[in-house]
């Protein structure tokens, strides 16, 4: 048997432990609490500091406004660029989420979605629309409402760049200081207060901010060079070169008019109609034969002579020039036609098509199958799903350093299951999506 001793001396070790340890576990919450009252301090700082300017900026408003009315006050906002926006409607679009959605209209031709406007901005909204269906395509101004943050840097990773930064607004990115998107939409057709749509890059439930019509007279540069050199072929056709510096030396004889341009002017018109006509023909027609040539020397030669991408940022180098008619340019960024990545092939399984042919069109009258909310059948859908994963819809972190090859998204009710390898991708299986994901289609 032990003595009594010992079994005293061990508890006192042990009691002496544990309250090291207590002390320890104190000393550690005091530090705990006295980094949350920094962390707290420093927060009440700043929200003191945040409030006080808006009460300065709030006062600075108010000695700048002239009249304390609600009205003065809106055209001080605007006058500093600030504004309240209210969307006029929200999409219903075939894509339901940012995964598989195409980043590009262009991308993806037979997309299709809708755009009703809403009650609440008229009081009729047909009448806003009266005169749009005489236009093919609309711009489509949105919100990036599905950026997670309001986060955006000076320099971004387009994915057609495969990692390489440039200036944000030199890309299409949606993390922008303001985030508002730019599309062009063909307009299929209205139906009282709602837009039907294809060729569209926008998720449902995208709120829309305004729409415009599309004007290639005025929204297109090549519109704008050929009106510019018509108007040049006008003036080198009515007026001669000699005649800005000095007159011939015929009229030199005589101060008056001549008898011919006095009396019958619907003559001399219809001459230098005529003479403008012809002239405007023949430049046209080697303005093209000029425009083939070019075209077919650029083919012809090296395209990785044109692509410098290893030109320092900032830099130039890396662009492409369109030239558009006498002396005029359109200059492009050369890795938005020749990036980095190639485009990917797209094949199907055997069990994909069987599963694709079950679907129905939008326009059946068939409840026993499967049937889209905007697409007008499996060969529409096919090619939609050829556009999308064609220009890999992978981010470049996906692409890079993830192993999983599977990728998953969803178009109209059709949930898309593919896997990409070496150069191309392939879809395995496509199966309606379930009732809850519908609705947020729809």
């Amino acid at each position: 048997m032990s003595p009594p001793g010992c079994s005293c001396a061990e508890k006192v070790r042990k009691l002496t432990q544990q309250a090291s340890v207590m002390r320890k576990e104190i000393k550690n919450l005091r530090q705990q609490m006295d980094g949350s009252v920094r962390a707290h301090k420093k927060q009440m700082s700043s929200l003191q500091s945040m409030l006080t300017d808006c009460m300065k900026h709030d006062d600075r408003l108010k000695s700048v406004s002239k009249s304390p009315s609600q009205g003065s006050s809106g055209m001080n906002q605007l006058e500093q660029g600030r504004i309240q926006t209210v969307p006029i409607g929200y999409i219903s679009s075939c894509f339901a989420v940012k995964t598989g959605t195409p980043r590009q209209p262009t991308i993806c031709s037979s997309s299709r979605a809708s755009l009703k406007i809403e009650p609440s901005v008229f009081n009729n909204p047909e009448h806003s629309l009266v005169g749009l269906e005489q236009y093919s395509h609309i711009w489509i101004i949105f919100l990036f409402h599905k950026n997670g943050q309001m986060s955006y840097k000076a320099k971004v990773k387009p994915p057609r760049l495969n990692g390489q930064r440039v200036g944000v607004y030199s890309t299409r990115s949606p993390h922008r200081p303001n985030a508002l998107g730019l599309t062009l939409a063909k307009l299929e057709r209205i139906t009282g207060d709602t837009l039907h749509l294809s060729g569209v890059d926008i998720i449902a439930g995208t709120p829309v901010l305004d729409i415009k019509p599309y004007i290639p007279d005025y929204d297109s540069p090549k519109t704008r060079t050929d009106d510019t050199n018509s108007e040049y072929k006008q003036t080198s056709s009515f007026t001669d070169p000699m005649d800005l510096d000095e007159e011939p030396d015929t009229l030199e004889t005589s101060s008056e008019p001549s008898s011919e341009l006095s009396v019958c002017p619907a003559a001399t018109s219809y001459f230098s109609c005529t003479k403008r006509s012809v002239f405007s023909e023949v430049t046209d027609v080697l303005a093209e034969v000029k425009n083939y040539v070019k075209q077919q020397q650029l083919s012809t030669e090296n395209p990785d002579e044109d692509k410098n991408t290893d030109a320092p940022e900032g830099t130039s180098a890396g662009s492409t020039t369109l030239k558009f008619g006498h002396g005029d340019y359109s200059t492009i960024a050369a890795w938005v036609r020749a990036p980095p990545i190639s485009n990917l092939d797209v094949r199907f399984t055997a069990n994909a098509e069987k599963e694709l042919k079950e679907f129905l069109p939008c326009d059946s009258t068939d409840s026993t199958r499967p049937k889209f909310q905007f697409l007008k059948g499996p060969d529409e859908a096919v090619a939609a799903i050829h556009g999308i994963l064609s220009a890999d819809p992978r981010s470049v972190y996906r692409r890079t350093r993830c192993q999983d090859r599977l990728f998953f998204f969803t178009l109209d009710i059709a949930d898309v299951t593919c896997w990409f390898g070496d150069g191309f991708a392939e879809v395995v299986r496509v199966k309606p999506v379930q009732s809850t994901e519908l609705t947020n289609i729809m």
